[in-house]
């Protein structure tokens, strides 16, 4: 029998098809400085990991009899793919399976910022009995997505999805993404009618400068700092739901503290899971503790998906 340990879990659905198909699946939690002793004492052929797990060249070459390392999700950042491959070891991840999770959350938070919903909800259950008037004043000048821009950076399946979104809001949508010249964004109606529309990546020098919003969907590495944010408009909103240190933390918040830059959500932070604190308390951040995969749908795809890799790896 075949055994997998699924580090970080892994959804009920997956878990029972790679059962069925004979394999033992393993959902204890392992530290991380464990995990090798762990993954050779039990005769482990295949680790899952999401996020939080790292496989790095330490794990890779402690553990021969490790075949497959699978990635629950899209970015495999956490893990020393090429590395592994050159071992000999199979490595796979779901990319497509939460990129509609992800993007809603994008939206959710352009809603929260535009409406000061992050700040309210912190403040009424405090002063909203005493100071109600005085909450509304503050939070009576929201903005409407319809009509304003937005710049999607990174246009594969998440930035695709994000754009359906603004779309669907009346926004207009700029990209940029070095391997999508142009994508094709179908929107489906519930009537079972469709709408396509056609955007082309563009530098994004041509168009940082005209968003209202700036989202960004890249699988790592610093994206925008100073001299990005210098190029903006004046009360520009950021979303970061990618990874932490897409956009650089200390240009974020002395853009936040001067005014340029109006509002900030982020998703994922550099120093997870103890990000700084500075950012936690900030009033102009939007803020959730990287649950942009996060939905019931999207953990079933994520586990079904993965199971079925991992099946067809073993089986063939």
């Amino acid at each position: 029998m075949i055994k997998l340990l699924a580090n970080d879990g892994i959804d009920a659905s997956g878990k029972k098809m790679l059962e069925a198909a004979g394999f033992d699946v393993i959902t204890t939690k392992v530290e991380q400085a464990d995990l090798a002793d762990y993954i050779n004492n039990n005769n482990i052929s295949a680790l899952t990991v999401r996020s939080a797990t790292k496989v790095r060249k330490d794990i890779i070459d402690a553990c021969p009899g490790l075949k497959l390392i699978g990635r629950g999700g899209v970015g495999m950042d956490n893990i020393d793919v090429e590395y592994a491959r050159e071992k000999g070891i199979k490595v796979v991840n779901t990319p497509a399976a939460s990129s509609q999770s992800v993007a809603e959350l994008v939206i959710a938070h352009m809603y929260s910022m535009v409406r000061f919903l992050h700040l309210s909800n912190r403040e009424m259950p405090v002063k909203g009995s005493t100071e109600f008037n005085t909450l509304k004043k503050n939070y009576s000048e929201g903005i409407e997505l319809s009509g304003k821009s937005i710049g999607i950076i990174g246009f594969g399946r998440i930035g695709q999805a994000v754009a359906k979104y603004a779309i669907g809001n009346g926004m207009r949508v700029y990209a940029y993404d070095p391997y999508t010249t142009m994508a094709t964004i179908k929107i489906d109606f519930f009537d079972g009618s469709s709408k396509e529309f056609l955007i082309s990546s563009a530098p994004v020098n041509d168009f940082i400068s005209k968003c209202d919003f700036i989202t960004v969907h890249v699988p790592g590495g610093e994206i925008i700092g100073e001299k990005e944010i210098a190029l903006m408009k004046d009360g520009v909103m950021l979303i970061n739901a990618a990874r932490g240190g897409v956009i650089n933390e200390t240009a974020l918040l002395n853009a936040l503290n001067s005014g340029k830059v109006a509002c900030a959500a982020l998703d994922v932070f550099n120093n997870e899971p103890t990000p700084d604190s500075t950012l936690l308390t900030h009033p102009k951040i939007s803020l959730t503790p990287h649950t942009g995969a996060s939905t019931k749908e999207a953990q079933l795809r994520i586990g079904t998906e993965l199971a079925q890799l991992i099946i067809d790896f073993f089986q063939k």
